[in-house]
């Protein structure tokens, strides 16, 4: 299971065939830094795609995003990573890209290394993401080894990482979160629309908060550990401590959380 989740996230964040890109705007600090500033208008996409090292969202102050990528390295060859920013629309995609040979598309979804066995041991290169999200933009965070910390937020929150845990504070969801080893945290002060939401990790465990008012069908799943709810349930099917499914309120959208090796709390917020 380990494997196959693991297989799964890295191609649903950087999986395809190698696409054109159209670098838009880049400028550097140093040969070693990146940063990127452009207003952005509420509703659009702000994507954020790395490969080795964490990704930290905090709001900003006005209609401007801000995107800085710090290298740190000790070993490493710190120009074999360079970043490439990509417009789609009102869309902006940002990715850290090691290797003259890789590309990343307009989603952040078409990441290919040719080389990618050569990276390890011998290049120890880490990007360190700040982003400054304006009020109702969307962001979207995807890294393999790495933290993801998203606060601050205002909008839908798409994260997703492999090696590395997942906290998410937003004071308007949907929220997706995933990661295999490390735990998940979210927080949703409010939730607009009717997406469903879900959650996983392998090692970890999982901590929901959503509105006080929630309505919804859950799944929670874990093999060990325990499962809690601050919601009165009603329960659908066999009673099963490590596997339940069950309805909140009046139903409505759905909403998984799941772990193998960890607990799962669903609390409620005010």
């Amino acid at each position: 299971m380990h494997r196959s989740i693991g297989t799964a996230l890295v191609i649903a964040l950087f999986g395809g065939i190698a696409a054109a890109q159209t670098t838009i705007s880049k400028s550097n600090s140093s040969d070693d830094d990146f940063t990127w500033t452009g207003k952005m208008a509420a509703g659009s996409w702000l994507r954020v795609r790395n490969l080795n090292g964490e990704i930290n969202v905090e709001r900003a102050s006005g209609d401007v995003a801000e995107v800085t990528g710090e290298k740190r390295w000790r070993r490493g060859d710190p120009k074999e990573v360079h970043f490439v920013v990509v417009k789609d629309g009102g869309n902006i995609t940002i990715c850290a890209l090691w290797g003259d040979e890789s590309s990343c598309d307009a989603r952040g979804v078409d990441y290919h290394r040719r080389h990618h066995d050569d990276w390890g041991d011998d290049n120890d290169v880490r990007v360190k993401f700040t982003v400054k999200l304006p009020k109702g933009v969307k962001v979207d965070v995807g890294t393999v080894n790495g933290a993801l910390d998203v606060s601050g937020a205002q909008s839908e929150v798409q994260a997703s990482t492999v090696n590395g845990r997942v906290d998410v504070a937003t004071s308007s969801g949907p929220v997706s979160a995933h990661t295999v080893n490390g735990s998940v945290s979210v927080r949703m002060d409010a939730l607009s629309g009717s997406d469903d939401l879900d959650f996983s990790t392998v090692n970890g465990s999982v901590s929901v908060e959503v509105p006080a008012n929630f309505s919804g069908e859950i799944e929670m799943e874990t093999v060990n550990g325990s499962l809690t709810s601050d919601f009165p349930l009603t329960i659908s099917g066999r009673v099963n401590p490590k596997h339940l499914r069950a309805t909140i309120g009046s139903g409505g959208r759905r909403i998984e959380l799941k772990t193998v090796n960890g607990s799962i709390e669903l609390k409620k917020g005010s």
